[in-house]
C-alpha cells in the first residue's frame, strides 16, 4: 500500500464499521464504538486525500459509497427509534427539507447536467448534527435538538438552493452564499 491509498483504506474501512455496525444493537456500547470509528474515519479520509494530494475520482466515488451505505444502516437502526421519540412537528420540518433538497438537487442536475452537490459550511454543520443525533436520543432534551437539528438543515439546504439559482456554472469549491465569485450572478 503506496500513502496515496491511504484515504481509500480508511473509506474501505468505513465500510467495514458500517457493515459491523448493522449487526448490532442500537445504542448499545458496540453500536457507539462503530458509529464513532465511521465518524472518525469520515472526517480523516478526506483530510489524508488533501494532505497527501491524493484525491481521485475513485476516492470521490468510494466515500459517496461509504456515506449512503452508513446514512442506509443508520436508517434502518435509528428511525425506528426516532419514530417513537421525536414529535409530529419534527417530521414536518424534516419533511420540508427533504423537499427543499430534492428542488436544489433537481435545480442543479437540470441545470449543470450532473448530480452537484456543495460541500458548503452550513451542510457541514448539518451533516455534524445529524451525526450527533444518537449520541443526544437518549438525553430528555433530545426533541429540542431534533428542532435545532431540522432549522440548521433547513437553513443549509435554503443556502444551497440559493447558490444554485445565481450560480452561472457549478463550482463545488464555494463554501458559502457570502463568499462571491466572478461566475456568480443575481
Amino acid at each position: 500500500m503506496t500513502i496515496k491509498q491511504l484515504p481509500n483504506v480508511v473509506t474501505a474501512f468505513r465500510i467495514v464499521g458500517t457493515i459491523w455496525m448493522a449487526f448490532t444493537k442500537p445504542l448499545s456500547k458496540w453500536f457507539y464504538v462503530a458509529y464513532t470509528l465511521c465518524g472518525i474515519s469520515d472526517i480523516l479520509d478526506g483530510m489524508l486525500a488533501r494532505k497527501f494530494k491524493a484525491t481521485s475520482e475513485f476516492g470521490a466515488k468510494l466515500d459517496s459509497i461509504a456515506d449512503l451505505l452508513f446514512y442506509t444502516v443508520m436508517a434502518v437502526k435509528i428511525l425506528p427509534i426516532l419514530m417513537k421519540v421525536l414529535p409530529v412537528a419534527t417530521w414536518y420540518m424534516l419533511a420540508a427539507v427533504i423537499v427543499l433538497r430534492i428542488m436544489s438537487y433537481t435545480l442543479a442536475a437540470i441545470k449543470y447536467k450532473r448530480f452537484a452537490s456543495l460541500h458548503t459550511y452550513m451542510n457541514k454543520v448539518t451533516g455534524l448534527a445529524t451525526f450527533a443525533i444518537p449520541y443526544f436520543i437518549i438525553f430528555p432534551f433530545f426533541a429540542i435538538y431534533s428542532y435545532i437539528g431540522c432549522s440548521i438543515a433547513g437553513v443549509a439546504t435554503i443556502e444551497e438552493l440559493l447558490m444554485h439559482i445565481r450560480a452561472k456554472e457549478y463550482q463545488p469549491g464555494v463554501k458559502t452564499i457570502f463568499v462571491q465569485k466572478v461566475n456568480y450572478s443575481i
